[in-house]
């Protein structure tokens, strides 16, 4: 029998009205939004359904929402295919990694909201104490994306597929990014709505005070494959896993070679867990002939499953 991979997408898939279909169609989608309001101290579900989306937005709160969405998209999936997810390997883009290390046996639920409220907290006071941005290239290949990016002063925060890399650093230095994304013939080079600078050195103060903050989460050996980040290779163990997610706040994203390594491993169909569509769409663009359906409501998990039956 095959196996199947699992995604899971990163913070900026939000949206006011995630998660709703599913917490009011499935009573164990519901279970995890009030184990997560428990843990968080606050409605989630009321904040992913209500919003605003101001506040949901805020790093803090976008980070766990997304997971919680996504485990819920995962449970609607289970619930469409009617028996356990034949998952032979998974990965997460960014604050999407700790739904992967979930997913694995990682790290336990209640853990995992209460790191990525702390990530978010962390990485929201480093973007307030220096202004940051990030701009999108689209059209350039990697290496003429990196001579973009040395020559504006901005650092490469993904590697989102061939054609495809984000920059990020000092907001001052995006336009300068976005005149030579221009000169060097990108197609499009679009700034990013986000609060600073992501993945990259400008988030140094996040990611020391999330090492402090893991220090005594406990890591389990993973139970599948789950692909790095930072390495864009296979995690390992419990210890290098903790170094691996301090150093992911400020490193670049290798999505491009996470999702290879899952095809190269022959994990098909693929299964997008969580809000939006983004990661679906690259898949296409980094390896063609694997499907990817992205699972975000009820009416999309059973959609979803018509691959497998």
């Amino acid at each position: 029998m095959s196996q199947w991979m699992l995604l899971f997408p990163g913070q900026g898939a939000q949206t006011v009205g995630m998660g709703s279909d599913l917490a009011a169609g499935l009573p164990e989608c519901r279970a995890l939004f009030d184990e997560a309001s428990d843990v968080l101290g606050l409605d989630l579900l009321k904040l992913c359904t209500e919003g605003p989306l101001e506040e949901l937005t805020k790093s803090r709160n976008a980070q766990p929402a997304i997971f919680v969405v996504s485990m819920a998209a995962r449970a609607a999936l289970a619930h469409a295919a009617g028996a356990p997810l034949a998952v032979g390997g998974t990965a997460g883009l960014s604050s999407g990694e700790w739904a992967a290390l979930h997913e694995a046996g990682v790290i336990s639920f209640a853990d995992t909201v209460r790191v990525l409220r702390a990530r978010g907290e962390f990485m929201q006071a480093a973007c307030e104490a220096t202004p940051g941005g990030m701009l999108t290239l689209i059209g350039l290949p990697v290496e003429k994306a990196r001579e973009v990016a040395a020559e504006a002063g901005l650092e490469v925060a993904n590697l989102n597929s061939p054609l495809q890399t984000v920059l990020s650093g000092h907001a001052d230095r995006i336009p300068a990014g976005e005149a030579a994304a221009k000169a060097a013939g990108a197609k499009r080079a679009l700034k990013l709505n986000v609060a600073g600078a992501f993945h990259s050195t400008l988030m140094q103060p996040a990611a020391d005070q999330l090492a402090d903050f893991i220090q005594d989460i406990e890591f389990s050996a993973p139970k599948m494959p789950v692909w790095s980040n930072v390495t864009g290779q296979l995690h390992t163990t419990p210890e290098e896993i903790r170094r691996l997610m301090v150093a992911q706040v400020v490193s670049s994203v290798r999505w491009t070679d996470c999702f290879a390594g899952l095809a190269a491993a022959g994990l098909t169909p693929g299964f997008e867990c969580g809000p939006g569509t983004v990661l679906a769409g690259l898949a296409p663009r980094i390896v063609a002939g694997v499907p990817v359906k992205s699972i975000f409501d009820l009416a999309s998990a059973q959609e979803a499953v018509k691959l497998i039956q």
